[in-house]
């Protein structure tokens, strides 16, 4: 294991989730986010986590005391500059995505640097990079601590070490890293994210509560949670965004983003992380 630390750029519930599992498993962890707040609720939201694993007893005291103190906070984007590896973490906005990997690739010409983006094009984020052949997608899924998948994307510039860094550091991190092209959603999030969304039709459509195609969904097809139910742990504007990609990257009218799951995220019903989704919380 390198003695280097890991960057994670953004503090949100992914780049938490990254953290701690980062730490856990042994690494020296900088967390970057623009904000000092951010950063103190990742803390706790980290450390509430660790607890958690404490109290199921997959991890001792001792060794959450270890992984708390392996993770380092900063608001200094330099701070990141003797990282090995660099995961960005950050809003699925390719300007603001675009502008980190300008900066990051500026900071330090050895990072490998993996975006977590869930459905954007590495190819073009690694076209504005200083050394493209080390920009390389690892997308984990929410919960990070739980999940077990990890799809590793290359971009057409991403050279073939950069991919063996990434698949050797995913099961470093007791993850299963799984190659995958890059295509707009991937491949998860494009099966998933349209499913989410034709249930959205659904409800809009009025043939079935939101309550009764998730119903539907776990007994009929054995999901251990319907669609829109995940469509509300994800995050709706996330799934919106998705199908906006799918749709922008393939041109094909299947992709079209329900009215109402827009019209939802217009509101702010977000799902879980604002109390109200398809479901209230």
């Amino acid at each position: 294991m390198s003695e280097q630390p890991i960057g994670v750029v953004g503090a949100g519930t992914m780049g938490q989730g990254i953290a701690q599992v980062l730490a856990t498993s042994g690494f020296v962890v900088k967390l970057y986010d623009v904000a000092n707040e951010r950063l103190g609720r990742a803390r706790s939201a980290i450390d509430k986590g660790l607890g958690k694993r404490v109290a199921k007893e997959k991890l001792s005291d001792a060794d959450r005391e270890a992984a708390l103190a392996r993770l380092d906070t900063t608001t200094t984007l330099d701070a990141l500059q003797d990282c090995e590896v660099i995961i960005e973490a950050a809003p699925e906005q390719p300007e603001i995505k675009e502008k980190l990997f300008r900066d990051l690739s500026r900071l330090s010409h050895d990072a490998i640097l993996a975006s977590n983006t869930s459905s954007l094009s590495l190819t073009r984020l690694a076209a504005v990079s200083e050394r493209p052949e080390r920009v390389v997608g690892m997308h984990f899924f929410n919960p990070v601590p739980v999940l077990k998948l990890v799809e590793v994307i290359r971009a057409e510039q991403t050279s073939d070490a950069t991919v063996a860094r990434i698949e050797s550091l995913a099961k470093a991190l007791g993850k299963t890293a799984v190659p995958v092209g890059d295509s707009p959603g991937f491949a998860v999030n494009r099966l998933l994210v349209p499913m989410i969304n034709e249930a959205a039709f659904l409800v809009q459509e009025g043939a079935a509560t939101a309550e009764a195609v998730d119903e539907a969904m776990k007994l009929g097809a054995a999901h251990p949670m319907g669609p829109l139910a995940l469509g509300d742990l994800i995050g709706l504007d996330v799934c919106l965004a998705i199908m906006e990609v799918l749709q922008a990257g393939f041109g094909d009218p299947k992709y079209r983003p329900c009215p109402l799951l827009k019209r939802m995220v217009d509101a702010g019903y977000l799902g879980r992380k604002t109390g109200r989704g398809f479901h209230v919380y």
